[in-house]
């Protein structure tokens, strides 16, 4: 009665699709949305590597005082210059530690360092994989129902989303699906901040600086060191605030244990310097440090609406994407076929479940009606538990529901046998139920355990639609066993009295 009305009460919202109430969310195949296949600029994640191993050769020589210059980023190489000799020992383990490197180095001892061949290809695989999950994660985040995003050969992706309606959820997707969310905290180069209006980007990559722009005005410009102190891979959290003066959002950020000491350390180094806090190559705050910054975090402030810092929270919280992605297809699939497959699909439940019960009526007699009323009661608890859970309805999964429908009323079939050649062999009612479902346990349980390693296997390596049909599948087998063994059961103890008086084995369970 308990696992009936639970079932009754937590499916109404999805049948009646009311307003109130969790319900089960159609799936892209179902009720239409966006599909998107992107492509990922690989070649940009070896930059980013780069970047990145500048920085800790940068880190490396401020931490151990060895004397580099000229310290300078290439697209596939970076290369400096070593003042001490003596400390080239040093430097030389420290690169050794590092995998996937081809150095160079000349008797001036000047250092060029390389990708290999290999590391390259791991890279842009690894770069490939992670925009996958960074994107996976951020639409998470945003909040929609069982997105789907799935590789699709070496440097594309696949994205689905069920149920993006308007054109206004359709750009927000597609800017936080694409949005870097590079964050970087970088030195402002203050001997020659004043010229960066004189300079191009070739005269400054020669001092080892990069030229910005501002977030607000394009027209403000930035001379800021080539090497981040940090990146946003050292971000943990970021999370939307307001400004107690202005009321503007504005988003803190913490940083890693690491990422912490290498701001505090800077900040100790640097009093009275300006740092710049930019977001995927534009300068949103350039703050004079003016202290030892500890705790590690920070903030990002900008003029953004409540949407826009919310989206980059997400981006941080998800990580920077690895390497840039491209739109290569878009196309809205609209709710039509969905509308044809929901009726299609309802009808063959509707004919299934139909058949059974007559069956399980005719041929089990009252025994049937039990056998149907847990039924009944079996899709409930699917549709009840789905919606608890936010799961969302594909075709796959409707297919699972149909098949359950079959699958469910196997125990009570099995259960009913038994009982009926206890029965046959001369047995009482009562020893007869008792022994029928002790004799039937077995059965059922190895037949339901097989079939849910089965669909544990197919939801591990299956994508969206196969986990879907597997989920279906689980919960129906789970709920089968609790109203065939338990609940049945509990309806034979309840009228039994009412069986042993009438003795009608015809009546009761279809014996002769």
């Amino acid at each position: 009665m308990l696992v009936t009305t639970f079932g009754i009460v937590f499916a109404i919202p999805s049948l009646l699709q009311s307003d109130s109430g969790k319900k089960i969310s159609l799936g892209l195949d179902l009720q239409g949305g966006l599909h998107m296949l992107l492509g990922v600029e690989t070649q940009k994640a070896i930059e980013g590597k780069i970047k990145s191993l500048a920085a800790t050769v940068q880190y490396f020589a401020d931490n151990e005082d060895i004397l580099i210059e000229d310290l300078t980023i290439e697209k596939d190489n970076l290369s400096f210059s070593l003042l001490d000799p003596d400390e080239a020992l040093k430097l030389d383990n420290m690169l050794a530690e590092i995998t996937g490197l081809k150095v160079n180095k000349s008797e001036e001892f000047v250092y060029v360092i390389y990708l290999t061949d290999i590391e390259k290809s791991v890279v842009k695989d690894m770069a490939v994989s992670q925009a996958v999950e960074t994107i996976r994660n951020r639409l998470d985040q945003f909040g929609l129902a069982e997105p789907s995003v799935t590789r699709q050969g070496k440097t594309n992706i696949v994205v689905e989303l069920p149920g993006i309606k308007t054109a206004q959820e359709e750009q927000r997707a597609r800017e936080l699906i694409s949005k870097p969310a590079n964050l970087e905290l970088m030195a402002v180069d203050e001997l020659k901040a004043d010229q960066v209006y004189n300079m191009s980007k070739e005269d400054a990559q020669i001092f080892g600086d990069t030229i910005l722009e501002d977030a607000k005005d394009e027209n403000i410009k930035y001379l800021v060191k080539q090497i981040p102190i940090l990146t946003g891979s050292e971000v943990v959290d970021a999370k939307v605030a307001f400004d107690q003066q202005t009321n503007q959002p504005i988003i803190n950020f913490t940083l890693s244990t690491f990422g912490g000491k290498l701001f505090g350390d800077f900040t100790e180094k640097n009093i009275g310097k300006r740092l710049a806090v930019v977001l995927d190559g534009k300068v949103f705050s350039d703050p004079v440090i003016r202290e030892r910054i500890g705790g590690g975090s920070g903030q990002i402030s900008g003029n953004f609406s409540v949407s826009e810092a919310g989206n980059i929270a997400i981006a941080l919280r998800s990580g920077a994407l690895p390497a840039p992605v491209i739109m290569l297809e878009k196309r809205s699939v609209g709710p039509s076929l969905g509308a044809d497959s929901i009726r299609n699909s309802m009808l063959a439940l509707c004919f299934g479940f139909l058949l059974v019960v007559i069956f399980m009526v005719v041929y089990y007699g009252v025994g049937g009606i039990i056998a149907n009323i847990a039924l009944i009661t079996n899709l409930f608890i699917i549709i009840a538990v789905m919606a608890m859970f936010g799961a969302t309805l594909t075709l796959p999964g409707m297919a699972g529901i149909v098949l359950t429908v079959g699958m469910a009323v196997d125990a009570n079939v099995i259960i009913s046998e038994r009982i009926r050649e206890l029965l046959k062999s001369g047995a009482s009612i009562p020893k007869a139920i008792e022994n029928g479902y002790k004799n039937a346990m077995s059965a059922i349980i190895d037949a339901n355990i097989t079939t849910i390693l089965v669909a544990i296997i197919l939801y591990a390596y299956g994508t969206g639609p196969i986990k879907g049909f597997a989920i279906t599948i689980s919960i129906g087998i789970i709920a089968s066993m609790i109203t065939a063994i338990i609940g049945t059961h509990g309806m034979y103890e309840a009228i039994m009295p009412k069986m042993t008086k009438d003795n009608n084995l015809k009546k009761w369970f279809g014996v002769k």
